[in-house]
């Protein structure tokens, strides 16, 4: 049925729930398992919901988000194989979740993104829309979506 599934998770519950379905899923149909994290970039202006630092402060806020999203899916990979299944773990830098997650499912051959219903974009999830929608409307792939 499936033989790659990437499944988004940011470590939430909700995205906590995608992550044992997909395991299970994965189990179930002998496929492999793509673990992405999406880390965002620090925001560059007050508008975006930044505060001005220099640029090495940036760089070690950024690693910092970038270390705790390596450690989500690392945690992914150890659930996975518990039950023997094989899983790449990976983080990915952008500030469109979305657009990471189709990247990331075209570039690994996944035929199958599983995501939580809703993820935390805060007023950019109000203005711009969901990023689940976004991937929804937008892959090329099956997208199972879990609330």
């Amino acid at each position: 049925m499936y033989h790659r599934i990437l499944v988004a998770t940011d470590g939430s519950e909700l995205s906590q729930k995608a992550v044992t379905s997909s395991i299970d899923l994965a189990a179930l149909c002998g496929a492999e398992l793509v673990a992405i994290s999406v880390v965002p970039r620090y925001p560059q202006s007050y508008f975006e919901g930044g505060m001005a630092l220099q640029p090495e402060e940036m760089q070690r806020v950024e690693q910092q988000w970038s270390d705790k999203g390596q450690s989500i899916v690392d945690a992914v990979k150890v659930a996975a194989a518990a039950k023997g299944v094989n899983t790449q773990a990976i983080t990915m830098t952008s500030d469109v979740v979305s657009d990471a997650l189709i990247t990331a499912a075209t570039k690994h051959q996944c035929d199958l993104i599983v995501m939580a219903s809703h993820g935390r974009r805060g007023i950019q999830r109000l203005l711009l829309g969901s990023e689940t929608q976004h991937v929804l409307t937008h892959a090329n792939i099956p997208v199972l979506v879990l609330k």
